[in-house]
């Protein structure tokens, strides 16, 4: 282990350890069944503790006892890895480059780093970012609110798929955004609209009671039953002492970045995902890497994506539209 730069207190992990720690597919599932099961492992369909080791099965590692007809099951049964046939190698070298790339990382670079089809690894990120989803966060304040738009620039569009509708946010989608000022946790989420209901809602529910919220000028904000002050960045006031929203805007910047310079394009139908990716990175950003990763493994469980259900309509388009 080595301290990793940026944050002199956060240890790393070198490529070499990482290779160390996981060189076979036993001492890798051991790790990941730590991680889910802590000390005993347990059935995922009934949960009873009543299980043996299952040796003779070549990818089922237990049996439950307890259930009827005795279901044999893994560490991968009921978690994002449900079904996968990827070794445990892959999905924990997977984990090591999703967490330790800052401004995402492409299908294309892990299909060339780990072997394996571009599809596959398409799916697998899309897996690793279902296991960023439903933060249960209720931020104390004091905090600040934001929103931005995703979408491509009016400009760049082929004729037949311009909008002729002015300027700002139209055709494009919206992320609201709160980051406490406390823990620096960040939440955000794909809202349909930035009217006060939907805004003031997304804050009520993840700011505690009497937090204070610092908003721009939007009128959204307005009346919120709250402490509550804003800067108006239309006449170029960004800072008034503590009044200021540039920890929500540094995370917009990073989610851009990572649109524009790492996946080029991000559709409606998945862009939750890659948010739910961001903001998750950004809260264990601060732990040691391999903290990260237990961290990360930990949140698979109840998450199962299956690929039907992947690619499936939502009712959203999956026509990917660059920022750029």
């Amino acid at each position: 282990m080595q301290k990793a730069p940026g944050k002199s207190d956060r240890v790393g992990l070198t490529l070499i350890n990482l290779t160390n720690m996981f060189s076979t597919e036993h001492k890798t599932r051991e790790w990941i069944e730590k991680q889910r099961w802590l000390q005993d492992a347990y059935c995922p369909h009934c949960g009873s503790f009543n299980v043996t080791a299952e040796v003779t099965h070549k990818s089922m590692t237990h049996r439950c006892n307890d259930c009827s007809n005795k279901p044999r099951f893994s560490v991968k049964v009921g978690t994002v890895m449900q079904s996968s046939k990827l070794p445990y190698r892959i999905w924990t070298l997977a984990i090591y480059l999703f967490l330790n790339s800052l401004k995402g990382i492409s299908s294309m670079k892990v299909y060339r780093e780990l072997g394996i089809r571009q599809a596959t690894s398409w799916f697998l990120l899309q897996r690793l970012r279902q296991a960023f989803a439903n933060p249960q966060n209720l931020f104390t304040g004091p905090a600040e609110a934001d929103e931005t738009y995703m979408g491509g620039r009016e400009k760049n569009k082929h004729e037949s798929r311009k909008l002729n509708a002015g300027r700002g946010g139209v055709g494009k989608c919206v992320i609201a955004g709160i980051k406490d000022r406390m823990s620096r946790a960040v939440i955000a989420k794909v809202v349909p609209k930035t009217d006060k209901r939907i805004l003031q809602g997304f804050v009520n529910k993840h700011l505690a009671e009497g937090a204070k919220l610092y908003t721009d000028e939007s009128v959204a904000y307005k009346g919120i039953d709250r402490p509550h002050e804003s800067v108006n960045h239309s006449v170029g006031e960004y800072v008034r002492k503590q009044v200021h929203t540039n920890g929500i805007e540094s995370f917009w910047a990073a989610l851009k970045r990572a649109s524009i310079g790492v996946y080029h394009k991000m559709s409606p139908k998945h862009l939750q995902r890659y948010v739910d990716e961001f903001a998750g990175r950004h809260n264990v950003r601060s732990q040691d890497t391999i903290i990260q990763m237990n961290s990360l493994v930990a949140g698979m469980v109840n998450k199962r994506l299956r690929c039907v259900d992947l690619i499936a309509d939502n009712g959203l388009s999956s026509l990917a539209r660059p920022l750029a």
